[in-house]
């Protein structure tokens, strides 16, 4: 599993893709944060602040990391290396889980990079470090869990056809309706009266709850839970070709 798992690594490094995603994601929220004016903006707001950073990366993460796990099973089935890859000395699960683990350290190396705003929104602080430091740390965790998410909704997209677009578009619209969606139904008149319930269900609530520097167990098993499910879900796709 550790062998597929450095190979799809090493996949994603050595394609011009994963460098396109990095950058993209790094333009992307540099530009909100640093150059356009607007609530993003570091120097509009006037205090040190990397609010705008994790507003903003879950939007731009909706549509980057579908483009990451396009290729994920649809490029194999497409291709016909499913076949050769499910005749090595591995469970459906391990193949998946390399292919997952191998997105979400794609997406911590496009993080990264961030650690220097945060550094540098550090010192613009007045006086220097007057930053909340619990709630920005918790931000970042939020953000990998979220991003987490992510891949594995667009690993399961991408199980389910050997068409990329169609991967990509699957999952970028799962990703939606489990980031936004459940808020927005929320609000319908539909739901008053467990409108609370219906948008505990989006990864949007537990993201916010994380970004308040608490590290609550329940945003924590929630996270892993969906990962978890879409995960298994992956499996079934996989499993129902020997049915």
């Amino acid at each position: 599993m550790f062998a597929l798992f450095v190979k799809e690594v090493k996949g994603f490094l050595s394609s011009v893709l994963g460098y396109v995603i990095i950058t993209v994601f790094l333009l992307s929220v540099s530009l909100f944060l640093w150059v356009f004016p607007g609530e993003f903006n570091v120097f509009d707001n006037g205090y040190a602040s990397l609010d705008g950073l994790f507003m903003i990366a879950p939007w731009v993460y909706l549509f980057l990391i579908p483009a990451i796990t396009m290729r994920s099973f649809s490029d194999e089935k497409k291709s016909g290396t499913i076949e050769l890859l499910i005749t090595k000395p591995l469970t459906d699960l391990d193949i998946i889980l390399s292919k997952y683990f191998a997105g979400v350290v794609l997406v911590i190396f496009s993080i990264a990079p961030t650690l220097i705003y945060y550094f540098v929104v550090y010192q613009l602080g007045n006086p220097v470090g007057n930053i909340d430091v619990g709630a920005t740390n918790g931000s970042y965790i939020g953000l990998i869990f979220l991003a987490s998410a992510f891949v594995a909704i667009g690993v399961f997209a991408s199980s389910i056809t050997d068409n990329q677009v169609i991967a990509f578009i699957i999952a970028l619209f799962l990703c939606f309706i489990a980031y936004q969606g459940f808020d927005s139904f929320s609000s319908l008149q539909l739901f008053k009266g467990v409108d609370n319930i219906i948008a505990g269900l989006g990864i949007s609530q537990h993201y916010i709850s994380m970004s308040r520097g608490v590290l609550d167990t329940r945003d924590i098993v929630y996270f892993v839970g969906i990962s978890a499910v879409f995960i298994l879900m992956t499996k079934t796709s996989l499993e129902s070709r020997k049915w």
